[in-house]
């Protein structure tokens, strides 16, 4: 598709870039995987289905994670003929896909982009094939091993990348501590939500918000890219301010849409949040905003197993008519006013503002 004549010069370039970049990172993925592929074939070709489940995942995508550490590395002054932001591309698509996969499990959810969730093909593999046993517990432990690999895939690929700067394997690692606490906490604000103390909820949402998502979505990989390229303290502390109000506005709209978006578009259910039992923003201002047989309804049953479409529409309309939609879109927009600033103070090249500005755009404006 050809661009528009009417396009800004560094705004034209900056798509070009990045449409080269991710497809580089997509065959790099591709390529990567076929060799993983070939590997645990030769221990035996039954386990191939594993790395196929992962390449299924990671094909497509808006790649966002490697945009901004593309991003991050060309703001810094990074060679565009270097292979090594490349390779941290493969790795990110890699850990997001780990992520994606445990949470899939974690949250019993069916689908993931429109698709099967991992734990759910390997149940549909288990009933195709005819085992013996439980389809839904060898769905779970495939999938739970799925993920472990690629996790182990995504630090592979990480270590390939020829020039390392400490710093870099410093905030890699980091950020996967960071977000497997985060999805800790998230787990335990689900079990033990309803005897917190409400008045903290929205406190306790943001920190999940935090560590579970912000800052491998955005502030990590950017900051990654940046240190990659030799990046001084001062820039990458310039680039955190940008990116973490950013990657926490994400999660919010990635909230509003897990109960308001449309599941055509999403690829999830109408009301998924809700049938999962997520404490986000949305639960934690509502708890605020609402009269006590409001919180008791909440309380009781957010994520019941047998949880009705009309308890969902109930619910859907408590969000909304109670005020707590509305406060988690002004979280957003506050926070989007927060990067936005940040990222005009920015001093770097044009062309690397005009690619994240592009991206700012994509994860605040966007509809799944």
């Amino acid at each position: 598709m050809s661009l528009p004549d009417s396009l800004p010069s560094a705004e034209t370039e900056a798509l070009e870039l990045g449409r080269a970049y991710t497809t580089k990172v997509a065959l790099g993925l591709e390529e990567f995987l076929v060799s993983k592929s070939v590997e645990v074939g030769q221990i035996t070709t039954s386990a191939t289905e594993i790395v196929s489940a992962i390449a299924d995942l990671t094909r497509g995508g808006k790649r966002l994670r490697p945009l901004f550490a593309y991003w991050g590395y060309q703001g810094a002054g990074g060679d565009k003929e270097s292979n090594d932001i490349v390779r941290l591309g493969v790795a990110l698509e890699l850990f997001q896909a780990a992520a994606l996969i445990h949470d899939d499990i974690i949250d019993n959810s069916d689908t993931r982009r429109g698709q099967p969730s991992v734990h759910k093909r390997f149940e549909a593999q288990h009933q195709k094939l005819g085992l013996s046993g439980s389809a839904s517990a060898y769905g779970t432990a495939s999938a739970i091993l799925t993920g472990d690999l690629c996790l182990s895939l995504s630090e592979e690929a990480f270590s390939e990348i020829e020039v390392l700067p400490f710093n870099a394997r410093q905030i890699f690692n980091r950020m996967r501590t960071q977000v497997m606490a985060g999805q800790y906490l998230d787990v335990l604000e689900e079990s033990a939500g309803p005897a917190y103390d409400p008045r903290e909820a929205v406190k306790r949402a943001r920190t999940i918000v935090t560590y579970k998502s912000a800052k491998y979505s955005t502030e990590n990989p950017f900051l990654i890219g940046g240190a990659l390229a030799s990046a001084s303290q001062e820039l990458l502390d310039h680039y955190s301010a940008f990116a973490l109000p950013l990657g926490e506005a994400f999660q919010l709209r990635d909230d509003v849409l897990g109960v308001f978006g449309d599941a055509e578009v999403t690829g999830k259910p109408t009301g998924g949040d809700l049938l999962e039992g997520k404490r986000t923003e949305l639960i934690a201002h509502a708890l605020l905003l609402t009269d006590e047989s409001q919180r008791e309804f909440i309380q009781s049953r957010l994520g019941a197993e047998d949880m009705s479409n009309e308890e969902v529409q109930r619910l859907s309309n408590i969000l909304r008519d109670s005020g707590a939609l509305a406060a988690t879109e002004n979280s957003i927009s506050e926070l989007t006013r927060q990067s936005q600033k940040a990222l005009e103070a920015l001093s770097i090249s044009p062309v690397a503002l005009a690619g994240l500005q592009h991206l700012s755009d994509a994860v605040t404006k966007r509809s799944k």
